[in-house]
């Protein structure tokens, strides 16, 4: 019966996390489609490209409360910190490969498609911690600000909770299975930036914070999920 729920737990994650909730904020903002628009994700940096600041923040919250939301329910129905970790990695593969948003390519192969996985995975770390919000977002904010790259904010907020969660793990206060969470949201975060990751190496990407007004750029890109 446990293993059940657990299986069903997992299952619920990942199917909450394939909500494009970009996809239906930008629908109704101004009917675009959110595909569409620069790198086609639905997260909240395209949100706010496709329809401005208030979509891109309303589609980064939706996105990290549902991540949070399911593993605060797994952590009520279960003591299982594994069940807890793969629950939160559920709902990022959910968000990044949403069963919802499938497509069949011209070669006949099947593309699931979605965000970077930023927002749920500081979702998926809150539901782990809800206190590590305190810390995730002033240092992800100033990583936004002061490095200039929205990638690499997003990817620093895995790396965040890798490091919260080892010195609580290491104190006794969380399980380490936590600390893997930090590692598996890291190895989806870079899985799904290599695109970014490619224009940084070649100093193509665009930049924002200080460093875009530096620069002479207008356009910030905003919170990258996503």
């Amino acid at each position: 019966m446990h293993v059940a729920i657990d299986a069903l737990l997992i299952l619920a994650a990942y199917l909450l996390g394939s909500i494009p909730f970009g996809l239906i904020v930008v629908r109704l903002i101004n009917g675009r489609d959110l595909r569409t628009v620069e790198s086609g994700r639905t997260g909240g940096t395209n949100a706010l490209r496709a329809a401005g600041p208030w979509a891109g923040a309303l589609t980064g919250t939706l996105d990290v409360v549902k991540a949070a939301g399911i593993v605060l329910l797994a952590k009520a129905l279960t003591p299982d910190a594994w069940v807890h970790t793969l629950t939160a990695i559920a709902a990022i593969l959910g968000h990044n490969y949403s069963i919802f948003l499938a497509e069949r390519r011209p070669d006949g192969r099947l593309h699931l498609r979605g965000g970077a996985g930023g927002s749920a995975a500081g979702g998926g770390a809150i539901g782990l911690w809800p206190p590590i919000l305190l810390i995730l977002l002033p240092l992800a904010g100033l990583v936004w600000y002061g490095i200039g790259f929205a990638s690499v904010m997003t990817m620093s907020i895995a790396l965040i909770a890798i490091v919260v969660f080892a010195v609580r793990a290491a104190l006794g206060f969380s399980p380490c299975q936590y600390v893997l969470y930090g590692v598996l949201a890291e190895v989806l975060l870079l899985i799904a930036l290599r695109p970014n990751i490619g224009r940084l190496l070649k100093g193509t990407e665009r930049r924002h914070g200080w460093q875009a007004r530096h620069a002479g750029q207008k356009q910030p890109e905003g919170l990258a999920s996503k």
